[in-house]
């Protein structure tokens, strides 16, 4: 039995316009998450290796992240300014902190220091925040990962 070919049946299209929609929206969704996650970072920072050091358990609240360069500067945002020179930034924080309906206090002040930052220096950076109101610190360091050997059961 012979079937008869139809030719006049209309092929379906389907419109992709809703998906490249959407497509572009997680792209911009994407865009900006990854953006505000590396915000926290600054490529010229090496931090120590620590075997204690974790993850934090729950976000800190107001995170202020100071950057303690080799060299003895501090990196906060765009600025790059001595120790005793991140006082007037910090001050200028405080006051937004406050504008906000938030206290300083309460704020979290996260340090990532270099790993060939002096420890003087960040004991100064530390006392700087305290001058100006600042009592909650956070010290960054890397987890130093065990080797597969170690890990591996003896026996």
């Amino acid at each position: 039995m012979r079937f008869a070919s139809r030719r006049d049946v209309a092929r379906g299209k389907a419109d992709m316009t809703p998906m490249i929609d959407m497509t572009f929206q997680l792209i911009a969704f994407f865009m900006v998450i990854v953006n505000f996650s590396e915000g926290d970072r600054n490529e010229r920072i090496r931090l120590p290796i620590s075997e204690l050091a974790k993850p934090p358990d729950a976000p800190a609240k107001s995170p202020i992240t100071l950057h303690l360069t080799d060299a003895g500067t501090v990196i906060f945002g765009p600025d790059e300014v001595s120790i005793p020179g991140i006082r007037q930034l910090l001050e200028r924080e405080q006051r937004f902190l406050r504008a906000r309906g938030d206290d300083p206090r309460a704020a979290t002040i996260i340090i990532r220091g270099d790993r060939a930052a002096r420890t003087g220096q960040v004991q100064e950076l530390i006392r700087v925040c305290q001058q100006v109101g600042f009592e909650r610190f956070v010290l960054r360091a890397r987890q130093e990962f065990a080797s597969l050997a170690e890990l591996a059961p003896s026996g």
